[in-house]
């Protein structure tokens, strides 16, 4: 039976001529002259438009006298996801690093060429996606345990320095001023102005924390009440100048420092948001399959609302499925606006 395509005509054949990957499982190109479908992606010379008829599914361009293409085994993109979802469900399951050998041996796959395609799926690596697990765990037990030596190994790492190797420069601070609320760390901040309005740059010495519209010291106060916060400081006027020219031009890139930590789920998230070309706008959908949560569209959502650097962190490239604005922390108007920027520049 052949299944109704979910996008239309002129979108599916815009992400054909681009050779989108993100569309790459949820469309395949049938050429009529060839008997061949494609997915979006695949390499090979495009036909004609008016030699191609679109599908939903390889099932469906089979059962109307289609084959698979060699070059681009659309066949295969189901069987990929599966395969990267597994491996993501056998890392949450273990506190122990699992190999890449032993992890591509569980799914099925040649541990190079499965290295890069879960890298392609998550933004990051095996070795990235389990570390993120671990400092993870950390953040939750420092939050519940009243050691922090006792919280390290609760979430897994072998030594207190095997921590302060790894964990610890994920969660941008030291494990104690986590949990005591940024003690020990020293926050800069200054309210830039910009043409969307006054914005909040604030950082570490290691990069930008914090960068948001009509907030003021405040807003760190409440986030890291224990921490020094110093207005202003000659590095970080030169830093707020480079995202106030990234809110004036958002498609080109500053290459700014973060400081920044979350949930591996959420990290994935935004290395996928980074991974969205100036100009072009996702799906929370597309989101949640590009690091091989499908299901997880909800989950992806609030991801983008966790994103403590918006604009460095581009999460007002994702729009709702039927390609309305959806939510920003920041107004829908500032949204659009930076999006129109990216088209016209």
């Amino acid at each position: 039976m052949t299944q109704p395509l979910a996008l239309d005509p002129d979108t599916a054949w815009a992400a054909f001529e681009a050779r989108d990957r993100s569309f790459d499982g949820r469309i395949v190109i049938a050429v009529r002259t060839t008997g061949i479908y494609c997915k979006p992606s695949c390499p090979a010379r495009h036909p004609r438009r008016e030699n191609i008829e679109f599908h939903a599914d390889p099932g469906s361009a089979r059962a109307a006298g289609f084959r698979a293409c060699l070059r681009c085994k659309p066949d295969e993109i189901g069987r990929d996801r599966v395969a990267v979802a597994r491996a993501i469900a056998v890392l949450e399951a273990t506190e122990d690093m699992v190999g890449l050998e032993e992890l591509a041996g569980q799914v099925g796959y040649a541990p190079h060429h499965f290295h890069r395609l879960f890298k392609r799926a998550t933004g990051v690596t095996p070795a990235a996606y389990a570390r993120g697990l671990k400092a993870e765990r950390a953040a939750r037990a420092l939050g519940e345990t009243a050691s922090v030596t006792a919280a390290i190994y609760e979430a897994g790492y072998s030594a207190p320095s095997r921590f302060y190797e790894d964990g610890a420069k994920r969660l941008g601070m030291s494990p104690s001023a986590w949990k005591n609320g940024g003690a020990g760390v020293t926050i800069r901040w200054i309210i830039a102005d910009t043409s969307l309005g006054k914005m909040l740059v604030a950082a570490t010495d290691k990069g930008l924390c914090r960068v948001s519209f009509d907030e003021d010291e405040m807003a760190l106060l409440l986030r890291f009440p224990k921490a020094e916060i110093v207005a202003g400081g000659a590095a970080l006027a030169d830093l707020a100048a480079r995202v106030v020219a990234s809110v004036e031009s958002p498609d080109r890139d500053q290459n700014l420092p973060i400081d920044v930590q979350g949930t591996a789920f959420q990290e994935a998230i935004w290395q996928a948001l980074r991974n969205i070309p100036p100009g072009e706008t996702r799906s929370y959908a597309e989101l949640a399959a590009a690091i091989g949560k499908p299901n997880a569209v909800r989950a992806a959502g609030t991801a983008c609302g966790a994103n403590h650097v918006p604009i460095v962190i581009p999460c007002h490239r994702v729009l709702r499925a039927d390609g309305s604005p959806g939510g920003y922390a920041y107004g829908t108007d500032r949204k659009a606006t930076l999006l129109r920027r990216e088209r016209i520049d």
